[in-house]
């Protein structure tokens, strides 16, 4: 059997969810380990117990997989498992990312400017305006676009993108099986073939309730800036905001009139200084330091530069970890925090490294 049918079969143990899932494959050393292990091997894994073992064990989660398998083969559906070098880089460090998306399309999820647009499912007139002027203004900074293909400010920004030949990536809450809503599936299909569409669920899927949250949270990080176009102060958008916030992601909000229901939630993040108040793309671009690419001009960088070894490892762990932020980078490093900022400093004097929003580096 393939590699890939028990990646898959991993996903479809009751009660397995992403984090004791690692934690199996740590413990087992391979996805095939784990369906290999026995009942007595599996109950010594911390937070396995009886009945998750014998999920492991009953072969129904490796029946579903063979299925999918040929659902994957068929429709040539990507997959992506969280061990393997194609997975997002943003993803992988999330103790809460899936650990196995499917993907149809070409877009790059490794995109260097990956930008998600979210809001209502019943934009106002303004609003509308606000996220189609917003795309046309992102596309001179080379971003890509991601949302979650639902009503409103979503598939505005999938259809606008799709206009101005911007890529765009549809994270869906329900399998490749389906499109949902239906009335977009038109769009979809095109975004699969000038960006994509990735979902964690298995084709046969439907969009329940409880999946939302958990697409909101892959649109969260796998961005580097969220904006929040219109919003009601309770909502999907909200929770993504939230969740881009505790990923230590950029978030961003369009500001509205007072007692405009549809704006009370882009207001609260501005208040609450949970997003940075925006009129136009320019001011994401400030932010994240992004030059339009045809003003950015080449820099003269060193050919050879001289690192100390505590140098040296900074470099390393920036090389493994793009954008990581300064809390993982003290932890990783095992520095201490006045040694941690003085290599920093040095290293963005040589021209080695650049300071992103949030307290995070990566290497130049």
């Amino acid at each position: 059997m393939s590699d890939l049918l028990y990646k898959i079969g991993l996903t479809q143990i009751p009660n397995v969810g992403p984090v004791l899932a690692r934690q199996l494959v740590a413990y087992c050393g391979s996805p095939q380990a784990v369906f290999e292990a026995r009942r007595k091997e599996l109950l010594q894994i911390p937070g396995i117990g009886v009945q998750t073992a014998a999920g492991v064990l009953n072969k129904e989660a490796l029946l579903a997989a063979e299925r999918e398998c040929r659902f994957v083969e068929q429709f040539d559906i990507r997959p992506l498992f969280y061990l393997d070098p194609a997975f997002p880089t943003r993803l992988k460090h999330l103790s809460d990312a899936p650990i196995l998306l499917y993907y149809r399309g070409n877009a790059d999820l490794n995109h260097p400017r990956t930008v998600a647009i979210v809001g209502t499912r019943q934009p106002s007139p303004q609003g509308i305006r606000s996220c189609e002027q917003l795309v046309e203004e992102l596309r001179g900074y080379g971003v890509q676009i991601i949302s979650g293909l639902a009503y409103g400010i979503d598939i505005c920004a999938h259809r606008q993108c799709l206009e101005v030949g911007i890529p765009t990536i549809g994270v869906l809450g329900h399998g490749l099986g389906r499109i949902y809503p239906a009335q977009h599936r038109q769009i979809a299909e095109k975004m699969s073939m000038e960006g994509g569409l990735l979902t964690e669920f298995t084709s046969g899927t439907a969009p329940e309730r409880e999946h939302f949250p958990m697409r909101n949270r892959i649109v969260a990080g796998l961005c580097d800036a969220l904006v929040v176009v219109e919003t009601a102060r309770k909502g999907g958008s909200m929770i993504t905001a939230y969740m881009a916030n505790d990923y230590h992601r950029d978030v961003f909000a369009f500001p509205g009139r007072a007692r405009d229901h549809n704006v009370q939630g882009c207001n609260l993040l501005i208040k609450s200084h949970r997003a940075a108040l925006i009129e136009q793309a320019a001011d994401i671009a400030y932010v994240m330091r992004w030059e339009e690419p045809d003003q950015s001009q080449p820099k003269q960088t060193q050919l050879f530069v001289e690192l100390t070894e505590e140098e040296k490892l900074i470099v390393n762990l920036l090389q493994e970890h793009e954008g990581i932020d300064i809390d993982h980078l003290t932890f990783a490093s095992q520095l201490k925090g006045s040694t941690l900022a003085g290599l920093l400093l040095n290293l963005e004097f040589k021209g080695m490294i650049k300071t992103l929003p949030g307290k995070r580096y990566t290497l130049i």
